[in-house]
């Protein structure tokens, strides 16, 4: 059978929390005892659903009543122990560090992960990949029509504003630098008041997607790590991150069609708009992405928090917090310290097998930081994964990509593999058009 193909994924034996890097002294250890904050939330039972694939007006796969049924089954048992999402979103939203809800995954957390996976899919659904067409590596449809033109009309999200990169690579051998044009990378959407209503809060939503253009890739390749520096007042110099991330994050096109603005000051303009608006709200900020987004959300997450522009209309701190899918390391180990002392809280969701998650720092990342007791100058240049692991274990022998597939992920968070095959085949096409993309992206920053 093809299924026997796929190393299935059992959550409660494969899923665990994991803190990257030494902990901070106020942060509980992993060996400490567990508080389970949501101790009155019941465990995860499977939905009996059977899974029905329905194809959105962009042409991809959207496994819709299966994924609805499971959510309307941890809600339903949520509500059995007088038990919500509305009264328990601070502690899925990592107040805790997740304590007690990732082994196993709990049906609340696990349906919020699945959810924000899904709003980053639609970055993907919505990609234009036709070089005949005027929105070409851009999004096919304007901001209202976006979310249910890929089939998530019922998201209860409003887009706000769509988000432009372009990288400005230095290349190799001191040949010159690859300035890329702008592309569309992702966007800033709120929680309606229905959807607000449900949640407890207000929800500010930045959702990215992951490499596709050549320049983007050659950014992912730039593993010199450079001085973040995002607040002049105190640059700290040792918090560093990875130099074709941050240029992704901090670049302009002036040239651009749809631009205004590097990529920060776009989402630094739209999200403390949003903040302001809703300043009598209770409001969280959630960035989500996959791959390469997942650095840009995570960069993100720490330029608000360390410029202090996550404060609501009371003066508190809002919650930041940043689901992570295939994402790479993005920082040193001071980076992953001031993140925690900021409160930035990152749930990486990682498939063992994915070697995206393991780049960069190859070598030089936690594992060899920790074999001395005591910091040595080089351990500075040491690469660390920032925040709490979920462990997904899958592979597909027919078909080695799966295992960095954002569908992939997502099917396994929800039942344990057998939906890999259900979109892993009718991704293939889609999959043909980013290789010659990025063949072409290849070519011309050759000059070719």
């Amino acid at each position: 059978m093809a299924a026997a193909a796929v190393a299935r994924l059992t959550v409660a034996t494969t899923c665990r929390m994991r803190v990257s890097g030494p902990v901070a002294a106020a942060t509980t250890s992993a060996a400490s005892p567990v508080t389970v904050t949501l101790g009155d939330l019941p465990q995860q039972k499977r939905s009996a659903a059977t899974a029905t694939t329905t194809t959105s007006s962009s042409g991809s796969p959207v496994v819709v009543e299966k994924r609805a049924a499971a959510a309307t089954a941890a809600e339903e048992e949520a509500v059995g122990t007088k038990t919500t999402l509305a009264s328990a979103w601070r502690e899925v939203q990592g107040a805790g560090d997740w304590r007690g809800m990732v082994e196993p995954l709990h049906p609340l957390l696990r349906d919020e992960v699945v959810r924000y996976g899904e709003l980053v899919a639609a970055c993907y659904r919505a990609f234009d990949l036709d070089p005949a067409s005027k929105r070409y590596l851009n999004c096919k449809h304007g901001k209202k029509q976006m979310l249910p033109a890929v089939g998530m009309a019922g998201a209860g999200y409003t887009v706000t504003r769509y988000i432009y990169a372009a990288p400005d690579v230095a290349l190799p051998f001191g040949v010159g630098s690859c300035a890329g044009k702008s592309r569309w990378i992702g966007y800033v959407a709120v929680a309606s008041n229905r959807e607000a209503a449900r949640l407890g809060r207000r929800d500010i939503l930045v959702s990215f997607r992951g490499t596709v253009t050549g320049s983007e890739w050659l950014a992912n390749f730039m593993s010199a790590l450079s001085p973040a520096s995002f607040d002049p007042a105190d640059p700290r110099p040792d918090v560093r991150v990875e130099s074709g991330f941050l240029s992704l994050y901090t670049s302009d096109d002036l040239s651009g069609k749809f631009t205004c603005g590097s990529c920060r000051n776009q989402l630094l303009s739209e999200v403390t708009r949003l903040i302001a608006k809703y300043k009598h709200d209770d409001v969280s900020i959630t960035l989500a992405g996959h791959s390469m987004g997942s650095s840009l959300a995570i960069l993100l997450g720490y330029d608000l928090a360390e410029l202090g522009l996550n404060r609501g209309g009371g003066g508190g701190a809002i919650p930041i917090t940043v689901f992570s899918f295939g994402g790479p390391r993005v920082g040193n180990l001071e980076f992953k310290r001031r993140c925690d002392e900021l409160g930035v809280k990152v749930l990486r969701v990682a498939n063992a097998r994915d070697p995206v998650t393991r780049m960069p720092g190859v070598v030089l990342n936690e594992a060899a930081a920790r074999v001395f007791r005591v910091e040595l100058p080089w351990s500075k240049a040491c690469y660390t994964h920032v925040g709490v692991e979920v462990a997904l274990d899958f592979f597909k022998a027919s078909n080695a990509s799966c295992v960095h597939d954002l569908d992939a992920y997502i099917n396994h968070l929800l039942d344990g593999g057998a939906a890999a095959s259900t979109t892993t085949t009718t991704l293939e096409s889609w999959r043909w058009q980013m290789a010659t993309i990025r063949a072409g992206e290849w070519l011309q920053t050759l000059g070719i």
